[in-house]
């Protein structure tokens, strides 16, 4: 690693990001929390006499140097060190002053600054906390105090989607920028996928003359438009890609900072951009058609193994990303090429098929000297013996991978898609749906408890995903990750023990502010409206508690509270997926209510939530009827909807009945529009 680089094109840049601290109070500014901070009296001002002293080579100290020159603090050049000497102070130590590669110690009294770690990178990561200490006044007052600090997690990401759309390399130096001033470390960078290939391959030009260009300004457009793809030159084409120089300056600009660039490659699912261009690599043989690679030519492997040497070549993570999710597997089941594969290889099934294709390139990609990190799809038909699981259904993948003695990172959507409404959808720009709050976000645990302390020690950390199908800007994108991303950078570092939501949330503005005044998009922490406000108020009825009979079963994803949910007086939240929403996927949504005597009644109300993006639809039509023996019903009302499903907006609808009757028994029935695929999701039935 070229250390004056290091300093001289990374210190500069993380200085900007200067934080805000008080030195006459007991607290910092800083995130993540350090582990360990013990707070003494007075401060430490750097003045112009204010001597600067590092061990670090002189060409690190020269670097140092022509970094500070660019600062406020004018041409100070660092010495070799001399311990006693009042100034700041930057050492690298033997462990026995400092553990952990990562691992830092500040201490600041009235004489000085003592910065010491025993790795380049302890002392990079301990500078960032100096930076987010000084004073936002005169950027020269730093509080008296001690901080032992290192990480919890040694894998802190950060996942970018640039397969839906196209960010250009400046883009992505400007976010790696933000993640090591917030010591984040693995920049998961998402470059192939079905709507395009953003990786220059020299042996498959057409992967970027070609599949990385569409003939759709919107994506949308191109989704429902035949998602087809089109030349380079085409006055229509929308897109981009990485040529291999972009690629190399990318991961020595990362390298800098202290981070890993981890490169992922589709397959055998998502790969329609691939299929279109090369179609000789699809069970059909023909280019729209497909889009799983088919596993029974040998073909596909050749073209996977050439692209990854030359991916190989360009990026020296240990990790190779291969995608692994969502495959449909249908065309394999029929595909004569893979139905021979499978015989020969004696599998039983198209898991077993994926599990293949998984082992022989994960034994590729460690012939050569790296490891597969896959989604938890990997698991399926047998997990690979050294591949590491990214967990993103739930925390399920996780457990089952650590459990079976494999690595796993935490990543489940509840917690950690970032393509998430923040704050009221119809306030925000569009998102893919779900609802997911800075706060929720801060809440996530990623250590299970249902494993053993050595199970947990398996656990490499946490990934704050953005796929990026409704964000087409660079200023959207920033908008989605900051400042969600921080509440993850902290849980990546810091001990659970010191995490406060209160405090973290203080913190939080004061990066917003930050982030905003150093030219990033962050969402208007300071304006957040929050939940819905029927969430924050149980409601009583005369349902509560009573039992519930279901003609069609709910969704296990999208259980809330099981039975209960129905009748337990909570109301849902502007979004499906916050555990108070029952879901129910094609079928219509019919249950009866026992009120266990003949009651007499006046309302029966439920709400409905549609959202085009995810397939959650209002119903149709909703039928309610009451019964006083439970078998003879007569209906009390008939309403349909009116609300097209074609509105892209979040909708709200209440289906209900008002009137006089007796019943004992109420049936609900909401009847599904009849899209596959689709949901119908509602809260509580309210009867009166």
């Amino acid at each position: 690693m070229n250390t004056h680089n290091i300093f001289k094109s990374v210190l500069f840049s993380t200085l900007l990001l200067i934080g805000n601290s008080c030195s006459d109070r007991k607290g910092i500014d800083v995130i993540p929390m350090p582990r360990s901070v013990e707070y003494h009296s007075g401060n430490f001002t750097i003045s112009p006499e204010t001597k600067f002293y590092t061990n670090l080579s002189a060409e690190s100290r020269q670097a140092l140097t022509d970094y500070l020159e660019g600062t406020s603090l004018g041409s100070v050049p660092f010495a070799e060190s001399a311990t006693g000497n009042n100034g700041i102070e930057l050492n690298l130590w033997d462990s026995s002053i400092v553990t952990g590669n990562e691992a830092y110690r500040i201490e600041i009294d009235k004489k000085g600054v003592r910065l010491s770690a025993n790795t380049e990178t302890g002392i990079f990561y301990g500078l960032q906390t100096l930076l987010q200490l000084l004073n936002n006044g005169d950027n020269k007052t730093l509080p008296a105090l001690t901080i032992n600090d290192s990480p919890r997690f040694p894998y802190r990401g950060l996942h970018l989607d640039v397969s839906r759309h196209f960010f250009d390399k400046e883009f992505v130096k400007k976010q790696l920028n933000a993640m090591a001033y917030f010591k984040m470390n693995r920049l998961h960078w998402h470059l192939t996928d079905g709507a395009g290939w953003r990786i220059e391959i020299k042996k498959y030009p057409r992967l970027t003359s070609f599949a990385a260009w569409r003939p759709f300004d919107k994506l949308n457009d191109w989704w429902v438009g035949g998602r087809t793809f089109c030349e380079q030159d085409d006055p229509r084409a929308v897109g981009g890609y990485y040529t291999q120089d972009d690629i190399r300056e990318v991961v020595a600009y990362a390298a800098e900072r202290h981070i890993t660039i981890i490169p992922e490659i589709e397959m055998p699912g998502h790969s329609e951009e691939v299929l279109a261009t090369y179609p000789e690599l699809s069970c059909s043989g023909k280019p729209y058609v497909n889009a799983d690679f088919c596993i029974g030519t040998e073909k596909t492997f050749e073209f996977l193994e050439n692209v990854l040497l030359e991916v190989i070549d360009l990026f020296p993570s240990e990790y190779i990303h291969i995608g692994g999710d969502e495959a449909s597997k249908s065309s394999w089941k029929t595909c004569p090429r893979c139905q021979k594969r499978m015989a020969d290889e004696h599998l039983n099934s198209v898991d077993e098929l994926q599990s293949y294709m998984i082992h022989r390139i994960e034994k590729f990609l460690n012939d050569h000297g790296r490891k597969i990190i896959g989604w938890d799809e990997i698991i399926e038909g047998g997990l690979s013996p050294t591949a590491t699981v990214m967990s993103w259904r739930g925390e399920e993948g996780g457990i089952k991978a650590v459990k079976a003695g494999n690595q796993a990172i935490m990543t489940p959507g509840k917690y950690c898609y970032l393509d998430a409404f923040q704050d009221a959808p119809n306030t925000q720009p569009m998102a893919i749906g779900g609802y997911l709050t800075l706060e929720k976000v801060y809440s996530f645990e990623p250590v299970p408890d249902s494993l053993s302390t050595k199970e947990a020690e398996l656990i490499l950390g946490v990934q704050g995903n953005v796929w990026t199908e409704h964000i087409p800007t660079p200023e959207h994108y920033e908008y989605m990750i900051y400042p969600r991303i921080l509440a993850l950078a902290e849980i990546g570092w810091s001990p659970s023990e010191v995490k406060k939501w209160d405090n973290f949330h203080t913190r939080a503005l004061q990066a917003v502010n930050i982030l905003r005044e150093q030219g990033y998009n962050p969402f208007p922490l300071e304006k957040e409206i929050g939940d819905k406000p029927e969430s924050y108020q149980k409601v009583n009825h005369l349902a509560i508690g009573k039992k519930v009979t279901y003609a069609n079963p709910y969704s296990n994803h999208y259980a809330a509270q099981g039975e209960k949910t129905l009748v337990d007086g909570v109301r849902g939240g502007w979004m499906y997926n916050d555990d108070r929403w029952q879901g129910f996927i094609d079928c219509d949504f019919d249950v009866t209510i026992d009120l266990g005597k003949e009651t007499d009644i006046k309302q029966v109300c439920a709400e409905f939530i549609q959202l085009k993006g995810p397939y959650v639809w209002l119903p149709k039509q909703v039928i309610i009827s009451s019964s006083v023996d439970g078998e003879h019903y007569d209906t009390l009302a008939t309403v349909d909807n009116d609300i097209s499903p074609d509105i892209e907006t979040l909708q709200f609808k209440e289906f209900g009945w008002e009137g006089n009757a007796k019943a004992r028994y109420i049936r609900y029935k909401a009847l599904s529009n009849g899209i596959t695929g689709g949901w119908l999701f509602t809260d509580e039935i309210r009867i009166k």
